[in-house]
């Protein structure tokens, strides 16, 4: 794309520093009388109410930049449609032939201004650093994180009524306060305006919309645990802008977000919190409704384990059984304390906190172990299947399953590693607080570094189960073909042991529909193992369906104490 330079210089002006702000600073670092501050502060507000009217904003975009600093919260005359409407016009502005300024350089807006050759045949970018005026790009330097690509379609459409056009890039830094938020930003626990950027896209003077070929902007960024969608400002419906996403398509890279929309005007990357207040409230109230209803089922399973444990010989001598009822305390202790964490308010002293935290963490730990324990044991019988002896073979596996999670959290807790621990949404609002692990590196190694190495081996142990049920019964094929619903009853039935359930958290980032799954089904295991229970060791099932079961669903063991 060839460009004609166009002489003219800047017609901005230079940003002189914020006197107001600049001593405010000094007054709170050298800590000096706290009411001479808040009087400073006071009159900063009302200069600020001074200036961010429509009468001030109209001859210098100077003021109106000043004003993205000072239209907040605390400044309540300031009207943010007001200023909005002041850089929309100065885009407009800016694309009139008549108009000779060629840039913008404001601590807020840097924009600059290229006249463009329509009968050009090459795609055009420009780079749209948040720091920087917009510049163009060759084609040896489109690898740059934060760019524009208009593509030539784009002027060959403008071909019969031009030969040149005015192109406008904008990038406007709107702030923590009021500007440019619209209803989908403007509420508390909601969305946010990545970075606080926004890009504006204007060629020519009319308003272009339905192209054949999409504008893109990419969008750099770190890695992000909420959703990402591309977003326009949309002046249709009123004086008061508004976010919408039609015509604009996300497509998420690597640390990158490009935006594919049909039309030109200011676009930005909206960030759509996963866990808002109200998402957060929903997944607590369905954990207790779920976690209450799995600890009676584990209850009645560890009950009903007694019952037959008196009344059938041969219980008193299998592992399984046992390896069961003792995964079913530990999530009675889980479930309790988790319930105990959720509905009271966690203790303002820290040792409380703390304490309440790392038993919090044990219990969980303990889960994860007897579910490892549980893949284990389901190796031995159904992979290795020989006879292997293993003396006090329950005991050792007790010690493994109760003291290996407290020894990792007597090394969490040596590093003071418990604590408060607060869950936040995009604006940084706190939905959920909890005692529980602060360190991030301590959260990361003891739980889901844990958790993941128990769930691996399980994973692998349970699909080689799966394999051999289903391997043995296609060998089969005239005789149990409709057999196969069993062996599927069979896998999800030994998945909940080894905790296919929590296996679910893996894929909550993809969405809130995952994670509303992850917490009804993983709150509800209790009641699949007692199901899965009552189904292997019935006392009224018949000896040949016990049989049966016990050659898919190995429950015996070839060790003993």
């Amino acid at each position: 794309m060839r460009l004609r330079p166009v002489m003219g210089g800047s017609l901005s002006q230079p940003t002189p520093p914020d006197l107001g702000v600049i001593l405010l600073l000094f007054l709170l670092l050298l800590q000096l009388d706290p009411m001479k501050a808040m009087e400073d502060q006071t009159q900063t507000q009302e200069t600020a109410n001074n200036f961010c009217s429509e009468e001030t904003l109209r001859p210098s975009p100077y003021a109106a930049s000043q004003c993205f600093l000072s239209c907040n919260r605390s400044t309540p005359k300031c009207k943010p449609e007001v200023i909005e409407r002041f850089w929309i016009k100065k885009e407009e502005e800016l694309a009139n032939e008549t108009s000779s300024v060629r840039f913008l350089d404001e601590s807020t807006v840097k924009a600059t201004v290229h006249e463009v050759l329509v009968n050009s045949s090459q795609d055009l970018f420009f780079s749209t650093s948040p720091f920087q005026v917009p510049a163009v790009l060759n084609e040896n330097e489109t690898e740059v994180p934060n760019k524009v690509h208009l593509p030539r379609s784009l002027f060959e459409r403008l071909r019969p009524k031009m030969n040149s056009v005015r192109v406008i890039l904008m990038v406007i830094n709107i702030g923590e306060g009021e500007l440019f938020k619209g209803s989908a930003t403007g509420q508390k626990f909601s969305s946010s305006v990545m970075d606080n950027h926004m890009i504006g896209i204007r060629v020519g003077t009319e308003p272009i919309k339905d192209l054949d070929e999409p504008v893109e902007i990419t969008f750099s960024h770190k890695q992000q645990h909420q959703n990402l969608q591309c977003v326009f400002w949309d002046i249709s419906q009123g004086i008061a802008g508004d976010w919408k996403s039609t015509g604009c398509s996300t497509e998420l890279r690597t640390n990158q977000t490009v935006c594919r929309c049909d039309h030109l005007t200011f676009f930005a990357l909206l960030l759509n919190p996963v866990l808002d207040a109200t998402t957060v409230k929903t997944l607590i109230q369905i954990s207790l409704v779920g976690c209450g209803t799995s600890l009676c089922f584990l209850l009645f399973t560890i009950i009903f384990y007694f019952v037959l444990r008196f009344t059938r010989e041969r219980f008193k001598s299998e592992d399984a059984p046992k390896i069961h009822v003792a995964l079913c305390i530990s999530l009675v202790l889980l479930n309790f304390t988790f319930i105990i964490n959720l509905e009271h308010t966690p203790p303002k002293q820290r040792a409380p906190c703390r304490a309440q935290g790392g038993i919090f963490h044990y219990f969980l730990l303990c889960c994860f172990t007897w579910m490892g324990i549980e893949a284990f044991h389901l190796y031995l019988l159904a992979i290795k299947i020989f006879n292997i002896y293993i003396s006090h073979y329950f005991l050792k596996l007790n010690l493994v399953a109760w003291g290996l999670p407290f020894l990792v959290v007597l090394i969490t807790g040596s590093t003071s590693s418990y604590g408060h621990y607060a869950i936040k949404d995009g604006d940084n609002h706190t939905t959920l607080q909890l005692c529980w692990i602060e360190n991030t590196t301590a959260l990361y190694i003891t739980v889901h570094g844990y958790f993941i190495v128990i769930f691996l081996f399980g994973g692998v142990v349970l699909s080689l189960v799966a394999w051999k049920i289903f391997h043995l019964r296609g060998s089969k094929a005239g005789k149990e073909q409709n057999q196969t619903w069993k062996g599927v009853i069979t896998v999800l039935g030994l998945s909940c042991l080894v905790g296919g359930t929590w296996g679910l958290v893996l894929l909550t980032p993809i969405g809130l529909t995952t994670i509303y799954a992850f917490t009804l089904l993983n709150s509800l295991q209790g009641v699949f193992i007692f199901t899965w229970f009552a189904i292997l060791f019935y006392p009224s099932l018949s000896g040949e369906s016990s049989s049966s079961t016990a050659k898919s669903n190995p429950s015996h063991s070839a060790s003993r104490e």
